[in-house]
């Protein structure tokens, strides 16, 4: 006998292939009903009785008889819920085929643009800011991603959150990782790989062993961890996570440079060496007073000196030693690839409150890495760092680490990073503990946020926890249907029944896809959940259902173009007048209470995100001009305008901006960040700097960064604002080589999934 497969080509009967059918009908159901292998072989075997009393050994079986029989069959056992499963999945499964089927010269057309046109001329090409389009494996990874995207439309997700997504009401973030079932982002806690190793499934790493090994293997932790997500990798206090490896390594330097000068003494004033290093390394810490050692040295000036020669030697290399390290991660981070080589990881690092002698150690000499640059003098882009303010550590001028506050202003002026997050911000401050850098709160670079934890509230840290998946709606098309188009007075009525409408649409979305990811298992992931990075993940087995796992990451609905979408409605953008700022600060209170009452409902980390994704914003704006035209203010742009911003060429004061945009900082919980854009030299005003840094912090944002010019001379590397000559060597700029400016509107880079 043959089958008759829909293709209409003929292909041996195997009737394991029916039982598998069958059992998956019986597993794949949700029913209260308990069933066995025994029903499962019930159905099978009066499956094959059908097909042998109506069919001749010779004849050719159409597959879709088959299934006709396999429900007639269901149905006259009594296995009527089963029957019903089998056949709506049939049914979608049909519809799923002819709709990849429909979108067949699309996704060969797609193919196309990717061979035969550069990054330049092909937006897809541009779609991950890390992904050369251009290159090989940069090609091979878009090949990849849009056949992901298409299969996921036609045969992975209900057809109207497909047609959402193309339509521009709203915009599925990383939707050719949906069928992998990956997350988006992690904290990462290296305090938990560092203390066992790690294996990255090529051979286990064992525990670092001194601060070059502890930079080098939090490199390779985020490397390892990008290719088990599509979003980014952050590390939440690296600070603390670094400074033991500072003390492991001074502690080796000391007991090397007490050995080589008791080496040099006569016999008579040796001293019992193995007492000495037993003290050693029963301190706790680096800035012990030498006294602690007077036991050896008493009443022998000489003893006396050497112990201080080599206590200060010491920590002279372990210094050198530690910004060597730091120097090196931020080389690591901007060389290393992930992905097939096709991607840099795209990291984030949050430091600046660990007030031990160590932990500042290593805060001034990263602070002072970035300084440098990379080997041209280039402003490294990798790791986003992100300095932490905290009153009583960092922020007073009696604070312990008031120094590295001023340092990082100096370098963020200098290199446009840190950005600045802000801990005494109310929103971050309910979680704080001090003493615990878990309940500091940590961003990743692009904004993402994970604290609250409604599914686990013993566990509203930042540690070991992520954004799983978001969502976002286009604002600014809901403010042209009920503002411009609807009459010269906006319907806020309906706008707002239809953005509870889609605030629907996209938690029934992300609900959907967070199933797929709860079918995933920990070999799936063997990094993040085979490492434990994940909280809760320590003691996965490979059967072990993840859903408990998950459970504590987030599910972002995002927004995106607020600015255009007040114009739309009422002819004028937060920035502009007081009637726009309260409506805009009504609009998305409104979305915090309904993204708040979805989370209470389902028990689930759902948070109100607002979206970096600038690149969306961008083809968000390409479907409304088709569908409305041009409209002054609202679709004459490239983009619309960054979540909550403030536009970013509208001219208005700093103060202002800033006590405008802050309150959006509360209502965003899964993540926010807004950008100052200065012209001048900033190095040159620091106290200006810092006086913006302080102003973010009274108006209570939660994170944020300032933007300014950036020129560099790349003949003898000066970085900073350059005129007609060089401040570094005199060159004019018209002598051979031009001086390289970088885009002083940091803003409209894309971020790590865009």
């Amino acid at each position: 006998m043959k089958v008759v497969k829909r293709d209409g080509k003929l292909v041996t009967f195997n009737s394991a292939k029916i039982a598998v059918a069958i059992r998956k009908g019986f597993v794949n159901t949700n029913t209260p009903v308990s069933y066995s292998e025994d029903d499962h072989n019930k159905v099978f075997v009066k499956v094959m009785e059908e097909i042998e009393n109506n069919y001749a050994p010779d004849d050719n079986i159409p597959i879709e008889e088959i299934q006709d029989i396999i429900e007639k069959s269901l149905k006259e056992m009594g296995y009527v819920d089963i029957c019903d499963s089998f056949a709506s999945y049939r049914l979608r499964r049909n519809e799923s085929r002819k709709a990849f089927q429909n979108r067949q010269h699309k996704l060969m057309k797609a193919i196309e643009n990717l061979s035969l046109k550069t990054a330049i001329e092909e937006d897809s090409k541009r779609d991950n800011a890390n992904v050369d389009g251009n290159t090989p494996m940069g090609t091979m990874l878009q090949y990849g991603s849009t056949l992901s995207r298409e299969f996921a439309k036609s045969y992975m997700m209900n057809a109207k959150f497909a047609s959402a997504h193309d339509e521009g009401d709203i915009y599925i973030h990383d939707m050719d990782f949906l069928p992998m079932g990956t997350t988006t982002c992690c904290q990462i806690n290296l305090d938990h790989l560092f203390k066992k190793g790690f294996s990255t499934g090529h051979g286990h790493l064992r525990p670092p062993q001194g601060i070059i090994s502890y930079s080098a293997l939090a490199a390779i932790a985020v490397q390892s961890n990008q290719n088990d997500q599509h979003g980014g990798q952050s590390i939440p206090a690296f600070d603390y996570y670094m400074a033991p490896g500072v003390k492991i390594t001074f502690k080796k330097e000391f007991k090397q440079a007490l050995r080589d000068y008791l080496d040099l003494l006569d016999d008579t004033k040796k001293v019992d060496f193995n007492k000495v290093i037993e003290k050693i390394e029963s301190l706790p810490k680096i800035d012990f007073e030498i006294k602690n050692f007077k036991e050896f040295y008493e009443k022998d000036k000489e003893l006396e000196k050497i112990f201080k020669k080599a206590y200060d030697n010491a920590l002279a290399k372990t210094d050198r030693m530690t910004f060597q390290a730091m120097e090196a991660f931020i080389h690591n981070l901007n060389t290393m690839h992930s992905r097939a080589g096709a991607q840099v990881p795209f990291s984030s690092i949050n430091f600046g409150t660990d007030t031990s002698f160590e932990g500042r150690m290593v805060i001034r000499n990263y602070l002072l890495a970035l300084d440098a640059g990379l080997g041209r003098g280039e402003t490294p882009i990798f790791p986003i760092s992100i300095f932490k303010v905290k009153e009583g550590i960092n922020y007073n001028e009696k604070d312990p680490n008031y120094d590295l506050f001023k340092l990082s202003c100096k370098v963020s002026a200098k290199r446009l990073f840190p950005n600045f997050s802000f801990i005494d911000s109310p929103f971050n401050l309910q979680y704080y503990k001090e003493g615990d850098p878990n309940t500091e709160v940590a961003y990743m670079g692009c904004r993402t946020r994970v604290m609250g934890n409604v599914a686990n509230p013993d566990k509203e840290i930042a540690t070991g926890r992520g954004n799983l998946s978001f969502t976002t709606i286009n604002l600014v098309r809901l403010g042209i249907k009920h503002g411009i188009v609807s009459n010269e007075n906006a319907d806020l009525d309906a706008f707002y029944k239809e953005l509870d409408e889609k605030i629907d649409l996209v938690k029934d979305q992300l609900l959907e896809r967070f199933k797929i990811q709860c079918t995933k298992k920990k070999y799936n992931f063997p990094f993040l959940l085979g490492q434990g990075l994940f909280i809760g993940s320590e003691n996965l087995t490979d059967e072990d259902d993840i859903t408990p796992i998950l459970r504590n990451g987030s599910l972002g609905i995002g927004f995106i173009g607020l600015a255009e979408c007040l114009t739309a409605l009422i002819g004028t953008h937060h920035g502009e007048t007081e009637e726009a700022r309260k409506l805009g600060f009504e609009i998305i209170t409104h979305m915090r209470e309904r993204v708040d009452n979805i989370s209470e409902q389902y028990k689930l980390n759902f948070t109100l995100l607002a979206t970096p994704a600038e690149g969306l914003s961008g083809k968000f704006t390409g479907l409304d001009k088709s569908i409305y035209g041009t409209i002054p203010g609202v679709t004459d742009k490239e983009y619309y305008t960054n979540s909550f911003h403030i536009p970013v060429r509208y001219n208005i004061p700093i103060v202002d901006k800033i006590k405008i945009e802050g309150p959006y900082h509360a209502l965003t919980n899964a993540g926010h960040i807004s950008y100052i854009e200065l012209d001048g030299d900033t190095v040159n005003n620091l106290e200006a700097f810092e006086a913006i840094v302080r102003c973010m912090h009274d108006n209570k944002m939660g994170y944020a960064a300032i933007n300014h010019p950036v020129d560099r001379d790349p003949v003898c590397g000066y970085t900073g604002v350059i005129g007609d000559v060089c401040p570094g060597c005199g060159r004019h700029e018209s002598e051979g080589i031009p001086i390289e400016r970088i885009d002083e509107s940091r803003h409209e880079c894309a971020s790590c999934e865009e």
